[in-house]
Formats: structure tokens, C-alpha cells, sequence
């Protein structure tokens, strides 16, 4: 194998990233030896083929020299809201090493050249722990929760759990004695606070590189949780098939096309230099094509040039060379199948989830401070008491052109209080002020008004379904809040409700709205 220049290796190490961070340290550090780098992933979810876009991305460092250790995070894993006990994530940490063994054998990446790491084998050492204990003393909750803000699943009142994981990411560069490591984009909160905090232990900065979020199948981040939106490392071909027939691949659409991005990241990187991408037609529609460079593709895809269906029967004849081989891993060893349905033993069927208005959190609310974003000329930051022990809530709402500052000060308001948190021009929003809208003939916009006695905290319910509980936190990809609000509205006499039921305090009181009549409530 002939050695390459610094400069060769600095093209094959940062091609198809995202960002990275650290560039000159990386540049510095090529021009004297190989780059130490570690990957990590958190052994939760099953494996998918998504997973194939940082396998790709590894191959390009080995080839570039570089020294890879691939940890797999059972302790992270664990911390994860402790979606599985400490026995299931011991089988899942066997099967991700298995499977990720496999992808990288199918992509020819030679195993010697890797090293793999579980975080319990170090992360439970003395000295680990007393860093965590020093990195402790000086991070603050704030900096803890924005670090994992895109990694942690969020809520209202987090779990020390989730503060602790950026910390422990942190460390990992320091412990798996590396110069760089590896994630996706979803990741630079963490490698910022890494950057920022490791210096203040005593540690070396480190470089970081970073990944795009290449979407789904169905147009979104390819996921473990959306069964339809990944396809799994096990599938069979008439599975594959069927999936990328589903997926979502408008002609001409080059910027939100998972079936292209996977080109691109994946099939595209592997190429070998005899290689190319091959799109086999009938005469009738052009005859077959092939592209050596990506930019072609996607340039004859923009230009409507290559039929959406074209793509995913090339597409579908690649996956299948990248799976064929591990599914014959998988299917000779009676071992490997069980340690899979053990891993993650088949699901039973969910229920429907009823749609109703009991899963919202309605409440009044009152604004004890409001101001206008610093950063928004329509938006106001308001604290909102809605009578938690934890105190007023952030919130905010785009009302500056409909309701002067005045007005807003110490006003009664009423408040959609499970709402997942939001960044709005960098402030957190931690719910929704719910008010009348009118788009026609002109936009105008009145919060609701709770009855005169109401209270802070008081609960806000649609007359007729008084049972059942409400969500702790409305799930943004079943689109609850979306599918309910089509039916809320401030009808004739100016009083909220929904589809055709009246919105009542647990006194009985209405909610009205000032002048606006039959119009939606959003």
C-alpha cells in the first residue's frame, strides 16, 4: 500500500463531513504521525442501515492512517432514561459488536486496524470517577443541558442522569487516550462543552469531526424507533424492496432525499477506484447509466434526467452486495440469530392510542414577567406562573405585533403546558400561550382570557372528556397537538372550544376570547 502525504490523508479524513473543529491541531498533527480517533455509540437501539454512514466515513480514516477505537457505550446506553436493564444491554452490547464486526468485514475494512472498547471496562475505574466528581465542581446545569440538548431526550424537569452524559463523553476523549473523535452533527453541543471543560481538568482539547444527519427513508432522520424509516441490518431483499418502494424520493429533489443521501455517504465513498455507481434502464427510457462522481448523479437527478424509480432499483442492488454478506454470517450461526431476538425480542403490537382532548395539559397561566427577544422583533419572553413548585415558566410567543407590551404585563393567559421545550432564537420555550387567530382579511391574533376568579395552575379541560390523564410530554412525531388543534375553535359567542365542546376551568369557567369570533385557536 503506497504511503500517503499529509495532505492526501487530510482530504480522505474530512470528505463528505459536515463541520469539524480543530483544523489546524488535525493539519499539525498529520504532518507528524497518524491521528488517534474514537467513535462511540450508546448500544440502545438496534443497528441499522444507517449505520453504514459512519462505517463509511471509518473506512476513510483507516485508509488514512488512522489509529480507530469504536466504543460502545453501555454505561451512556444505561443513562439513557434507562430505556433497558443492565441484562438487556449486556446482550445488546454483544450484538452491536457482532453486527458492526459484520458491516465492516462486508465493507472490507480489516478488523486488525481497529480497536474496540465497552465503557464499563474503564468508566467504572477509580480514576474515572474521580474526574467525574471533579468535572462536577465546575460545570454548571446550565452548560449540562445545553451541551445534550439534541442527544437527551428533554423534559421539563431532566434527570440527573442526562446532566452526567456530556460529562462522561467528555472524559472518553481523555481516557481512550485520542486526539480526535468522530459523531454526527447532533453531537457539536457536547464536543463544544468537551472543548470547553477537559482544559479545565488539566486536559488536552481535542479535535472534532462531524457527520451530517443524512434523512430517513420517509424524508426525516433515518431512526431506530421509525420502523419505516431505516431498514434493518437483517432484512431480506424482498423486505429492502418493499421498503425503498415506500420511500420518499420526489423527482428532482436533491436537498430532502434519503434514497440520494445514502448515495452519496455510503454507496459513493465505498467505490473502488475501478468502480462505478451503475443505474441499469431499458432502452426505451435511455439505457443504462453509470456515474464515477456523486456530483453527477445528483446533478442528473436535479435535472429530472434519472426517474425516482431508476434510482431505488440501483439503490436497492447495493444495499442487498452491503447486507448479503451479513445475513449469511447471521444465518449460519444458530448462536447469532438467538443472541439477535434476545437482544431485541419481537414487540408486541401497540394499542391505538386514543385521540383525545384529555391528552392535552391545558392550564391558566399568569405572565409575572415579560419582555421583548433581544434577537426577535416579533417575539416576547415571557415568565409565566402556572403555579409549579419549580417556579414561572419560560415561554415565548410571537405577539409583539398584536399585543402591545402593556397589555402583556401581569395579564391571565392560557397555556399549553405539554408541549416538548422548543428553542426559539435561542431561548428555550417551555409551552404555548393559546390564543384566537384570524388569518382573513387581515391577520389578527387575541390570547384566550381564563374567567376572572381563575388561578395560576388551574386545569383547563373540553366538557365531556374529564377522564383520563394527560401526556407528560406530547410526542412531536405523532403530531398529537396538530391533530387536536384542527378542532379548536372560538366559536359564535366567543368562547373556546372544541369540536363543538366548550373549553371549562375545573370551576366551570369559560375561556373567551376578546372581539374575535369563529376563528381557530393555536
Amino acid at each position: 500500500m503506497v504511503e500517503l502525504k499529509w495532505e492526501e490523508k487530510y482530504e480522505l479524513i474530512t470528505r463528505n463531513l459536515a463541520e469539524w473543529l480543530g483544523d489546524e491541531k488535525l493539519k499539525t498533527i498529520l504532518k507528524q504521525r497518524d491521528l488517534k480517533l474514537y467513535w462511540g455509540t450508546a448500544t440502545t437501539g438496534k443497528p441499522h442501515i444507517g449505520y453504514f454512514t459512519p462505517m463509511s466515513k471509518i473506512a476513510d480514516f483507516l485508509r488514512a492512517g488512522v489509529e480507530v477505537t469504536i466504543l460502545f457505550a453501555d454505561l451512556h446506553a444505561y443513562l439513557d432514561n434507562m430505556k433497558a436493564p443492565w441484562e438487556l444491554l449486556e446482550l445488546r452490547t454483544k450484538y452491536y459488536e457482532t453486527i458492526i464486526k459484520a458491516m465492516l468485514k462486508s465493507i472490507d475494512v480489516p478488523l486488525e486496524k481497529l480497536r474496540f472498547v465497552k465503557g464499563t471496562d474503564y468508566q467504572l475505574s477509580r480514576e474515572y470517577t474521580l474526574d467525574m466528581y471533579r468535572l462536577s465542581s465546575v460545570v454548571t446545569e446550565h452548560d449540562a443541558k445545553k451541551a445534550g440538548a439534541e442527544v437527551v431526550k428533554q423534559v421539563a424537569n431532566p434527570l440527573l442522569s442526562g446532566l452526567l452524559y456530556p460529562g462522561l463523553q467528555a472524559l472518553d476523549e481523555q481516557y481512550l487516550k485520542v486526539d480526535a473523535q468522530f459523531g454526527g452533527v447532533d453531537q457539536r453541543k457536547i464536543f463544544t462543552f468537551s472543548e470547553k471543560y477537559l482544559p479545565l481538568l488539566g486536559y488536552e482539547k481535542r479535535i472534532h469531526l462531524m457527520n451530517p444527519m443524512i434523512p430517513g427513508l420517509v424524508g426525516s432522520k433515518m431512526s431506530s424507533s421509525e420502523d419505516d424509516s431505516k431498514i434493518d441490518l437483517l432484512d431480506s431483499s424482498a423486505v429492502i424492496k418493499k421498503k425503498l418502494k415506500k420511500a420518499f424520493c420526489e423527482p428532482g429533489n436533491v436537498n430532502d432525499n434519503g434514497v440520494l443521501s445514502f448515495t452519496k455517504h455510503v454507496m459513493f465513498p465505498l467505490l473502488k477506484e475501478e468502480e462505478s455507481f451503475n443505474i441499469l434502464r431499458t432502452a426505451e427510457f435511455g439505457g443504462d447509466v453509470s456515474f464515477v462522481k456523486y456530483e453527477d448523479l445528483e446533478n442528473a437527478f436535479a435535472k429530472e434526467e434519472i426517474h425516482p424509480g431508476d434510482l431505488k432499483n440501483a439503490v436497492e442492488v447495493y444495499i442487498n452486495k452491503l447486507l448479503e454478506p451479513i445475513r449469511k454470517e447471521f444465518e449460519a450461526d444458530s448462536k447469532l440469530k438467538s443472541l439477535a431476538s434476545k437482544a431485541y425480542p419481537p414487540q408486541k403490537p401497540k394499542v391505538a392510542e386514543e385521540l383525545t382532548p384529555a391528552r392535552l395539559d391545558i392550564r391558566v397561566g399568569k405572565i409575572v414577567e415579560v419582555s421583548k427577544h433581544p434577537d426577535a422583533d416579533t417575539l416576547y419572553i415571557e415568565k409565566i406562573d402556572l403555579g409549579e413548585d419549580s417556579g414561572p415558566r419560560t415561554i415565548v410567543s410571537g405577539l409583539v405585533n398584536y399585543v402591545p407590551l402593556e397589555e402583556m404585563k401581569d395579564r391571565m393567559v392560557v397555556v399549553l403546558a405539554n408541549l416538548k421545550p422548543a428553542s426559539l432564537r435561542g431561548v428555550q420555550s417551555h409551552g404555548m400561550v393559546l390564543c384566537a387567530s384570524a388569518d382573513e382579511p387581515i391577520r389578527q391574533v387575541e390570547p384566550l382570557r381564563p374567567p376572572l376568579n381563575s388561578k395560576p395552575g388551574e386545569k383547563v379541560f373540553v366538557d365531556g372528556y374529564e377522564d383520563g390523564s394527560s401526556d407528560d410530554v406530547l410526542n412531536p412525531k405523532k403530531k398529537i397537538w396538530e391533530k387536536l388543534q384542527v378542532d379548536l375553535v372560538v366559536n359564535g359567542a366567543g368562547e373556546a372550544s372544541w369540536s363543538g365542546n366548550l373549553l371549562l376551568t375545573v370551576n366551570g369557567g369559560k375561556l373567551t376570547a376578546d372581539s374575535l369570533r369563529n376563528v381557530a385557536i393555536k
